[in-house]
């Protein structure tokens, strides 16, 4: 997979992608899933490589848009994903829900919790849906998720959400 060239996308560092990726291990295989503030598309590949339905990658760089395209196709898994390069708060106003979405946009920017709250205004996460946010921020319990536990990674924080 290649990785971005300069400062601008931050990849999931492999010991938070790792702890991610045990934490929902058995939640994976035929879900429709949301990569949110893609970057490099790492996490929503890795959900691909363990048997995910499919993947919508959303970044609002081209860059980075470019970058997913050519990861998918380097690592086989173009047919089952689609790649908007647009902003990620105005694709959650779309109609199409998910079963598990990754939130994991540049750090200290403050847009968690929008894109929290449009998930839930929007309804765009399926009934026993999951999310996970990779943020450096302290996310509080948002209803109508049930359930809310995070992870510490260092200065990384890894939080949970099912509804």
């Amino acid at each position: 997979m290649k990785s971005p060239v300069g400062a601008d996308i931050r990849p999931t560092s492999d010991i938070v992608k790792e702890s991610i990726f045990n934490i929902i291990q058995f939640d994976i295989e035929g879900r429709k899933v949301l990569d949110l503030f893609a970057g490099t598309g790492q996490l929503g590949i890795e959900a691909l490589s363990r048997g995910a339905e499919s993947v919508t990658f959303v970044d609002s760089k081209r860059e980075s848009a470019e970058l997913v395209r050519e990861n998918l196709r380097l690592c086989g898994f173009a047919e089952s994903a689609v790649v908007y390069f647009c902003d990620a708060l105005a694709f959650l106003n779309s109609d199409e829900k998910f079963d598990l979405i990754f939130i994991d946009p540049p750090y200290d920017s403050g847009i968690t919790m929008q894109a929290l709250q449009k998930i839930i205004e929007f309804d765009k996460l399926n009934e026993h849906g999951i999310i996970i946010c990779e943020t450096k921020e302290i996310l509080p319990e948002m209803l109508p998720f049930g359930t809310c536990k995070e992870y510490k990674y260092g200065g990384v924080r890894i939080t949970k959400y099912v509804k």
